[in-house]
This record gives C-alpha cells, structure tokens and sequence, in this order.
C-alpha cells in the first residue's frame, strides 16, 4: 500500500516504475495519514482496513516529496489565525507535531529549508499515526507487515527510503 501526495508531479505509479495492480494506493494533500479515529478520516481508515485486512499488503509506504504545497500551507500556519481554506489547514494539521519538531530543532533555518526538513519528518508522524490502527500495530508486532517511510525529492531525482 502507498500514501502519495495529490501532487501531480510526483505519481506513485510513475516513481516506483508499479504496474496497474501492484499497489493500493491512496493520495492526498501531503500523503498524510490521520491517526486512528472511528468517526472521523474515515475514507483513509476504510482503505487502511481493506488493503491490510483483505489484501493482505505485507508493506505500507509514505512518500513525502519536494517543494509540497501542503507541508508549506502546514510549516505556514499561524496559531490563531483563520483558516483560508474549509479543509486544508484542518487536513494538513495532521502533521502539526512534525512542524513543531522542526521548528524546535532548527529554529534559525530558512524557511524553504525547514521546509524540506518538514517533508520527512511529516512522513514519519504518519507513520507513527499508522500505528494507531489496530490491525496495523498487530501487523508490525507479529511480523506481517512492515512500514517505510520515503522522500522524493524530485528537483534532484533523489528517492530516500527508511523503515519505521
């Protein structure tokens, strides 16, 4: 299974050179993973549920990428302001926690660095989130299931991988 952004200069398909078939894929503003929640983010927890309970996938990847427009709107968002958009900054909050680490950690970097730094660490908050899922922390316990995390900075063609 793959979380990819919307963005279409970075296509899962195209990256990972898959053929029609060879993953499930799921992609959004930021590739974020929500955690788990019953009520809410339903859409990614019905195929989270589906592509491990009933395809049986045997490996969940994230893939940030460069220059993100949501990790931009997430690394711009004032405490306080309004909200522009009706979903966007509520969605991409999702990786509230990797911005604050970011921010904490690298404090006097340049935005569009910071940035880049948020790319990745925004990846792994979703895969922390990923975790939340029942069936997935049972997965990743018992050895059935493993999760990556991975960055394609598409300005330089680099493709970074980690296991989570």
């Amino acid at each position: 299974m793959v979380f990819a952004c919307s963005d279409s200069r970075c296509c899962p398909s195209v990256t990972l050179g898959l053929q029609p078939g060879e993953a499930f894929t799921v992609r959004n503003i930021a590739a974020m993973v929500p955690p788990y929640d019953k009520n809410k983010y339903t859409g990614i927890g019905s195929a989270i549920e589906y592509a491990v309970c009933a395809l049986k996938v045997e490996v969940l990847t994230v893939i940030g990428h460069s220059r993100c427009g949501g990790i931009k709107a997430l690394l711009s968002l004032q405490d306080g302001a309004p909200d522009t958009f009706h979903f966007v900054e509520d969605w991409v909050r999702i990786g509230f926690l990797a911005k604050k680490k970011v921010q904490s950690q690298h404090p006097t970097v340049p935005f569009d660095d910071q940035c880049s730094l948020l790319e990745k660490e925004a990846v792994n908050v979703s895969l922390l989130n990923l975790l939340t899922y029942p069936w997935v922390k049972e997965g990743v316990a018992n050895g059935s299931l493993k999760l990556v995390g991975a960055r394609y900075d598409f300005v330089n063609g680099v493709f970074d991988t980690w296991e989570k």
